[in-house]
C-alpha cells in the first residue's frame, strides 16, 4: 500500500514541501490520505511575489483576454476530472456531491468566461456611466470608473466544497486583474491542492496568478494592506473573529465574509399532502439533509410548517430519510456518504446534543442507520437526523445551535407572519425557501423574508420543472447573506468581479473623461473625415469618429406610410382631434419612424465591414417630433470591444455607437445605443 503523500503549496511560482507534518484522513474508513507539509511558508515572499509579479502579469492581459484564459481553464480542468473524482470520494461525498464540486467548479469558470466576455470592456478601464454634466456649459462632467486594485486576493475557504470553494472565488478575482493567495480547509485540501496542480499544469495561468496555502495561514494577514481583499468561507465563530484581525482593521481592508446560517424553508399555508407542493417541500428537505451529508452552508437546518400540517410531514419525511443508503460513495446504491472528518463527526454529535434539549427526535441513528462499506466504522458517518420543536419549548437552540451535518429540525407556525418572525429569529441566513402555488402569499411573504435573507427561493409544481434548488448558488445570483451569514457577497455576475476592482470618481471635460474611459462621453470633440465610419474595419475606427448626417424633414405621408407597414395606428399619429387635446398639441410622428429615419440617415448601405446590428441600448425618445420638423442624426463611436478570434468566424469586435437625433432647434429628440459587429482588417 502506498504511504500517503505530502501535499505541497504553491509559492512564487514553486512547489514547496517535502516532509510530513498533520495526517489527513479518509472519512470513509479512517486511513490518511495526505499530509500537510513541515516546511514553513515564507508569506513575506507570497505576497510579494503576487504583487510584483502575478498582477502585473495579469494586468497585462485585458478583461477579454483574461475571460478567454477562464474559459480554457474551465475547459482543461473538465478534460481531466475524472482524477479529481478519483480523490473526491475520500472526503465523504458521493458522485453526485462530487459532482457539484468539480464540474460545478469548471462551471463556474466557464460562467464568469462568460461575464467578461459580454459584459466588460477591452482594457482594464470599466466606465460606470453615463457621465453627469456638472456645469451649465458643457464644459465640466464627471463619472465613475473601476479599475483593478493593484493588490493580492486572500480566499479562506471552508472544507465542505474544497474545489468549487476555490474557483467561485477565483473565476471573479482572476477577471478583476488581481492574483489570488488560496487557502483551503486543511481537512479536505488534498482535494484543491490536486486541482491547484491540475491548473497549474495548464499553462494558463500567468505567472503568480493563484498560489496555494497548505496548512495554516501564518502571518499572512500580517502582511496585507489597503490595496489587498480578503474573502472567507466557514463558521461564523471564526469569520468574526478575522473579521477584527489588527491588522485588517488598521489598513481598511476589504473583508468578505459568507458563513453557516441556520437556513430555512416554509411550507405554504394552504399546501396539504394532496398538493404537488406538499411533496416539493419534503423532497427538498430531505435533498437538503443528504446532499454532502448535509454539509452545506445552505443546507435546510429549519423546516418550518403550518401546526396542522407537522404530523404528515414528519410522517412524509421519515418514509423518504429511511430509504436513503448511508456508506461508502464507491459502493452501489449508496446516496450519501459520510462527514468529512471524525472531528467533524463530534462537533456535529455534541451540537446535537443541544439541540435535543428542546426538540425531540423523529428520525435518527435508532431508525436502522448501518453504513455499508468496508471499514466504515472507522469512518465520519452520521446518520440523518430529523428533530421536531418540544411543545411549549421556547426553542432557542433551534435559533442559534447549528448542527453542519445531515440535521434539520421541525418547526410549526400559526399564521404567516408567525413564519417570518421564526425565519428572522435566524439572525440573518443565506437562503430561505417558500413552497406554496399562492402568488398572494409570496408577494405577502418574500419581502419579508429578504430582510433576513440574501436568497430567496420559491418553489411550485412550475419553477420544480427547472429549479436547481434551495442549496444551489448560482453564478448569475448574489451568495451571502445579512448579520450571521457573514454580510457578504460572492457570485452575482459581474457584481463578484467588481467587489475586486476599485470604484473612483472622475471630473474633468467630456474629452478628458472620453480620454480616460475609451469611451466616447457627450460634448467630447469628436473626428469628422471623408470615411463613413461604417467604412472603417475595426482596427481603423477610433473613439469619437463621428458622422453628421445631412437633414430630412418629416411629412403626413412619412406617418401614413409608416403607419401602414406598422399596423400603428396609435390616435396621437392619426387623430387630429383628440391629438390638440394632447399635451403635445398636435399630431406626432411614431417614435420607431423617427429611429427608422435616422437610420436610414446615416448607414452606408454598401457591403463593408459592419456585418450586422444586433441591438439598441439605452433608447430614449426625449421630444415629440411632428409634421413639418426637420430632424438630423449624429453617428459617433462610442465604446469597441476586441473580441478574440474563433475558428468558426472571421475576425471581428463589437462597437457601440452612440446615436444622437435632433431637430431645427438642435433640441435633441431622440438618443441610444446601436451595437454593431465589425470585421477586422484582413491579414496581408
Amino acid at each position: 500500500m502506498n504511504a500517503a503523500p505530502t501535499l505541497q503549496s504553491l509559492i512564487a511560482g514553486r512547489w514547496l514541501g517535502d516532509r510530513a507534518a498533520v495526517a489527513m484522513h479518509s472519512a470513509i474508513n479512517g486511513a490518511p490520505v495526505a499530509h500537510t507539509h513541515a516546511e514553513a511558508i515564507d508569506f513575506g515572499e507570497a505576497v510579494d511575489f503576487a504583487r510584483r509579479v502575478g498582477g502585473p502579469a495579469l494586468r497585462a492581459m485585458d478583461f477579454q483576454e483574461r475571460a478567454a484564459r477562464l474559459k480554457a481553464l474551465g475547459a482543461y480542468l473538465l478534460q481531466h476530472k475524472e482524477k479529481l473524482y478519483a480523490i473526491s470520494h475520500h472526503t465523504g461525498a458521493t458522485r453526485a456531491d462530487s459532482w457539484v464540486d468539480i464540474e460545478g467548479g469548471s462551471g463556474t469558470l466557464y460562467a464568469y468566461a462568460s461575464v467578461g466576455a459580454n459584459e466588460l470592456p477591452s482594457g482594464n478601464v470599466v466606465h460606470e456611466g453615463p457621465a453627469l454634466p456638472l456645469g451649465k456649459q458643457g464644459g465640466f462632467a464627471g463619472t465613475h470608473i473601476l479599475v483593478p486594485r493593484g493588490g493580492v486576493a486572500v480566499h479562506i475557504n471552508a472544507f465542505n466544497f474544497p474545489v468549487w470553494g476555490l474557483l467561485e472565488k477565483f473565476a471573479p478575482s482572476f477577471l478583476a486583474g488581481m492574483p489570488c493567495i488560496g487557502k483551503p480547509a486543511t481537512a479536505t485540501s488534498y482535494l484543491t491542492e490536486a486541482a491547484v496542480r491540475l491548473m497549474h499544469e495548464s499553462g494558463l495561468l500567468p505567472a503568480g496568478s493563484l498560489q496555494l496555502v497548505i496548512g495554516g495561514t501564518g502571518d499572512l494577514l500580517d502582511r496585507l494592506a489597503g490595496q489587498d481583499v480578503v474573502t472567507f468561507t466557514g463558521s461564523a465563530d471564526t469569520a468574526a473573529k478575522l473579521r477584527v484581525h489588527p491588522n485588517l482593521v488598521r489598513h481598511s481592508v476589504p473583508f468578505n465574509a459568507e458563513a453557516d446560517s441556520l437556513n430555512c424553508a416554509i411550507l405554504g399555508p394552504g399546501v396539504t399532502p394532496d398538493n404537488p407542493e406538499f411533496d416539493l417541500f419534503v423532497k427538498e428537505v430531505a435533498r437538503e439533509m443528504t446532499a454532502k451529508a448535509g454539509q452545506k452552508c445552505t443546507a435546510i437546518r429549519r423546516a418550518i410548517v403550518p401546526r396542522q400540517q407537522l404530523a404528515a410531514v414528519a410522517e412524509a419525511l421519515r418514509a423518504r430519510l429511511a430509504k436513503v443508503v448511508v456508506g461508502d460513495p464507491s459502493v452501489e446504491g449508496v446516496r450519501m456518504g459520510p462527514l468529512a472528518s471524525r472531528a467533524q463527526q463530534a462537533d456535529v454529535a455534541e451540537r446535537l446534543a443541544l439541540l435535543s434539549q428542546e426538540a425531540d427526535v423523529v428520525f435518527g441513528a435508532g431508525d436502522g442507520f448501518a453504513p455499508r462499506g468496508d471499514g466504515v466504522a472507522e469512518g465520519a458517518f452520521f446518520a440523518p437526523t430529523l428533530l421536531m420543536g418540544r411543545a411549549g419549548s421556547d426553542g432557542s437552540a433551534v435559533h442559534d445551535v447549528e448542527a453542519f451535518g445531515p440535521v434539520s429540525t421541525l418547526i410549526g407556525y400559526d399564521d404567516l407572519d408567525h413564519a417570518v418572525t421564526l425565519a428572522a429569529r435566524g439572525k440573518g441566513s443565506l437562503v430561505a425557501s417558500l413552497v406554496t402555488h399562492d402568488p398572494k402569499v409570496a408577494a405577502h411573504v418574500v419581502p419579508a423574508l429578504a430582510a433576513w435573507h440574501g436568497r430567496v427561493h420559491i418553489l411550485d409544481r412550475t419553477s420544480a420543472v427547472e429549479s436547481t434548488g434551495h442549496g444551489s448558488p448560482l453564478p448569475q445570483l448574489k451568495h451571502g447573506g445579512p448579520g450571521r451569514a457573514g454580510g457578504g457577497e460572492e457570485l452575482g455576475g459581474v457584481r463578484a468581479v467588481k467587489h475586486f476592482l476599485q470604484r473612483t470618481a472622475v471630473q474633468g471635460s467630456p474629452t478628458m473623461l472620453a480620454a480616460v474611459t475609451g469611451e466616447y462621453v457627450r460634448g467630447a470633440a469628436v473626428q469628422e473625415g471623408d470615411v463613413h465610419p461604417f467604412r472603417k474595419w475595426f482596427d481603423d475606427l477610433a473613439i469619437g469618429d463621428s458622422l453628421l448626417t445631412h437633414r430630412r424633414t418629416v411629412s403626413e405621408a412619412d406617418i401614413v406610410n409608416f403607419g401602414g407597414v406598422s399596423g400603428d395606428y396609435f390616435y396621437m399619429h392619426f387623430d387630429e382631434i383628440a391629438a390638440k387635446t394632447s399635451p403635445f398639441g398636435k399630431r406626432i410622428a411614431h417614435g420607431y419612424f423617427v429611429l427608422s429615419a435616422a437610420a436610414g440617415l446615416f448607414v452606408s448601405p454598401a457591403q463593408g465591414p459592419v456585418l450586422a446590428n444586433y441591438g439598441l441600448d439605452t433608447l430614449r425618445f426625449v421630444k415629440p417630433v411632428g409634421i413639418g420638423d426637420t430632424i438630423q442624426a449624429r453617428l459617433t463611436c462610442k465604446r469597441k470591444i476586441d473580441k478574440p478570434a474563433r475558428k468558426d468566424q472571421p475576425a471581428q469586435g463589437v462597437v457601440a455607437w452612440d446615436v444622437q437625433v435632433t431637430n431645427q432647434d438642435g433640441e435633441l429628440v431622440a438618443s441610444y445605443d446601436i451595437l454593431t459587429l465589425v470585421l477586422k482588417r484582413p491579414a496581408a
